[in-house]
């Protein structure tokens, strides 16, 4: 199963992230398809050259000629379209996904899905602050990381194809991880940021604070543009694995105030150093 004969790719959800792969895999010189319940993101795809050819509803004729599904919805959605439409699936087709959770929903996509169709799990590490296929830009991949996330379930090809995936979208890195790995490390370098985030745009409520900050406040606060709802059915169905991140940095930052309390100069001082150490393998 290769990319050069699976030349028709549905995007199952025209937003952001699906606008975006339409946008790198129709460059590449793809034939891509799409389906979301917006008709108006639709239009507005067709119109602009992101899509060859989109409906607001199951098109029998656009499901039954994709080689490659893409699903770019939110997670609970994934289940219920593959259930009620899966009949209408070629033969031997392969689809994947790019959701922020997988031990939730993985599982159950593999165990509803036909024998004779395969679904491996993947997650883009890239987006955008805004939301909506008229913000989609296939330049978030370049440089980006890219996670493929199987089960024994799949195949080494299937996992050969969604590596190679990344790649072609212009990801720098891709790596293999296992839903419970995916979904643990995901809970820190994603999740916990975003709650960060939020926490220091929430903490204070000066209506003039944007008049008063530096680049630092701005890039830490960068993603605290949240789409809400994602965001909380990300956070709730990933909720083990993202308290106890939580704890975790709640800890750190108790000890930051501890040394700044006592004025341990030489503790304090150790942290940062860590700190920069560790940040410094981001550089490389």
């Amino acid at each position: 199963m290769d990319w050069i004969n699976n030349r028709k790719i549905l995007i199952v959800g025209l937003g952001l992230m699906g606008g975006s792969y339409a946008k790198a895999l129709k460059r590449l010189g793809y034939s891509v398809s799409a389906i979301d319940a917006r008709k108006s993101s639709v239009e507005y795809a067709l119109d602009n050259g992101i899509i060859d050819e989109g409906s607001d509803h199951a098109d029998k004729k656009i499901i039954s000629e994709a080689d490659t599904i893409i699903f770019a919805v939110y997670p609970r959605i994934i289940c219920d379209w593959i259930r009620e439409n899966q009949a209408m699936f070629k033969p031997g087709i392969i689809i994947t996904d790019v959701t922020g959770i997988k031990g939730n929903i993985v599982y159950d996509i593999q165990d509803i899905l036909r024998e004779d169709v395969e679904f491996i799990a993947s997650h883009p590490m890239a987006g955008r602050e805004l939301s909506g296929v008229e913000n989609s830009d296939d330049r978030i991949f370049r440089d980006a990381n890219f996670i493929v996330v199987p089960t024994e379930k799949n195949s080494k090809e299937a996992v050969k194809w969604c590596s190679n995936l990344g790649q072609i979208l212009g990801c720098r890195k891709v790596s293999v991880l296992s839903p419970a790995e995916h979904d643990r490390m995901i809970a820190y370098v994603s999740q916990l940021t975003h709650c960060i985030a939020v926490s220091l745009m929430t903490c204070h409520d000066d209506p003039k604070i944007a008049d008063y900050t530096g680049d630092s406040f701005r890039d830490l606060t960068r993603i605290a543009r949240i789409n809400e709802n994602m965001w909380t059915e990300l956070f709730f169905m990933n909720k083990e694995a993202l308290l106890s991140e939580m704890d975790a940095f709640i800890g750190e930052l108790s000890s930051i105030r501890k040394y700044i309390e006592s004025e341990d100069e030489e503790a304090l001082k150790e942290k940062m150093r860590t700190s920069t150490a560790r940040r410094e393998s981001f550089d490389k």
